[in-house]
């Protein structure tokens, strides 16, 4: 899982375990070396993320191992080349409980005066830029996050206030639908952007509400069956992950 610091992580994975609970983390022959809280500090909390061999498994799904990149976006060279490193050590191993097959690397898109959405260099980092130009995963596919950002609202009111819509009068639905249209002209531009380096993603997928207990990662789990270039794969995948009923039901009927 690859993402800037504070972005929203762990809460999705939290998502796809469905649990509320923070993750224990072990090293790569199962010590335990720590377990996150709430009420942790973030510099403690960094701590222990900051090994990206380090294990995180979350107690209501242990099928699931993840591995956070912890850091490589804030531009540190040699964090970028750990990083590198442990993902062409990982999509190549032989050793099954040890190789990675799939990665997530989230984007969380702010509008307005931080990131104005005509700008797409400015919706993907040099971080990123670099990854996808120099970080060849063979047959490990990346699949792109995008959430978006607090003011992404506000920007849709203040695009329907321009449009001369009186906004007291204005139903929820039609402030989502605008917010949707940003949304999707946010993913565009990432999609443009990442779409002409070297090694560009596999997979794009947008996801909301992600802070709710109850946000739905159907379209995640989806998206990353859908990317695995192994019909193994994509089975282990949709009968460890208990976000979705459906989907298990649907790769049952159509699989």
């Amino acid at each position: 899982v690859m993402g800037r610091a504070n972005a929203g992580k762990t809460t999705i994975l939290q998502r796809v375990c469905n649990s509320t609970d923070e993750p224990a983390i072990f090293d790569g022959k199962g010590n335990k070396v720590w377990t996150c809280r709430v009420t942790d500090s973030p510099e403690c909390i960094q701590r222990g993320y900051h090994d990206i061999q380090h294990e995180l498994v979350f107690r209501s799904n242990p099928g699931f191992v993840f591995h956070d990149s912890c850091g490589f976006e804030a531009g540190s060279a040699q964090e970028f080349d750990q990083m590198r490193n442990f993902v062409t050590e990982r999509a190549v191993t032989t050793r099954v409980n040890e190789r990675i097959h799939a990665i997530w690397l989230k984007q969380r898109i702010n509008l307005g005066f931080a990131i104005p959405v005509t700008d797409s260099h400015r919706t993907v980092t040099a971080a990123e830029q670099k990854f996808f130009n120099e970080c060849d995963t063979r047959h490990v596919p990346v699949i792109v996050l995008v959430t978006k950002g607090d003011a992404m609202n506000v920007e849709a009111i203040q695009e329907l206030e321009d449009e001369g819509v009186e906004i007291k009068e204005v139903p929820e639905i039609v402030v989502a639908k605008k917010e949707g249209e940003l949304r999707d002209k946010c993913l565009g531009h990432v999609k443009h952007e990442l779409d002409k380096r070297k090694f560009p993603p596999k997979g794009y997928v947008s996801l909301q509400r992600m802070h709710q207990e109850d946000a739905d990662c159907t379209s995640l789990m989806e998206c990353t069956a859908n990317v695995l270039n192994e019909e193994g794969l994509q089975r282990l995948l949709i009968s460890t992950q208990q976000s979705s009923i459906g989907i298990c039901v649907k790769y049952a009927v159509h699989k």
